[in-house]
């Protein structure tokens, strides 16, 4: 199976042609937040105040890295499990992103929202953060500085392989198993 091969900001109809299964290849700029930094942007919008980024076609990788070692651009930096971030990411995905990586299933009113606001949601290999971070040739903080780690950030990606977990046409990965796409 080729990979499809993304570059953010995405737009409706990149979204539309993504299915669960697939595999995905993201060059470009994506942000980075885990559960803090999300907890800090709902509050936000739920104020109707601006967030630090423009959210608008963007992707969100639910990551926080380690500090990046002498020569890195930054450190061990692999998903964190998604499901942590059920409660935030249909306000995010309203707001206008379009996609997010993470490991683990997402709930099914991220579901609902990946349907709702033609979004999509990725996984990364999980136990593979050294490799994933080869892939990352830039990185700056954007915001939330204060939370570490867990700052967001604007990565600079070249080659970030991911899978399509869940789609905006409701398929699942995780619900309809990997059977279905070794063909």
């Amino acid at each position: 199976m080729e990979s499809i091969r993304l570059t953010p900001p995405l737009t409706d109809k990149d979204i539309e042609k993504l299915y669960s299964g697939q595999k995905a290849i993201i060059s470009g700029y994506i942000y980075t937040a885990r559960d803090a930094a999300h907890k800090k942007m709902v509050e936000i919008l739920e104020n109707g105040k601006t967030l630090p980024f423009d959210p608008a076609g963007q992707i969100i990788y639910f990551v926080g890295p380690t500090p990046a070692k002498p020569g890195q651009v930054i450190g061990s930096a692999g998903p964190t499990t998604s499901g942590r971030m059920n409660k935030y990411s249909p306000v995010m995905l309203d707001a206008g992103l379009k996609g997010m990586i993470g490991k683990g299933e997402m709930g099914p009113e991220v579901a609902a929202a990946l349907k709702r606001n033609k979004g999509v949601y990725f996984v990364a290999t999980g136990g593979a953060a050294a490799l994933i971070a080869k892939k990352i040739t830039g990185s700056e903080i954007v915001a939330y500085e204060e939370l570490g780690p867990e700052a967001v950030r604007r990565l600079k990606v070249e080659e970030f392989p991911v899978i399509i977990a869940q789609d905006c046409h409701g398929g699942n990965l995780f619900k309809e198993g990997i059977e279905k796409y070794r063909r």
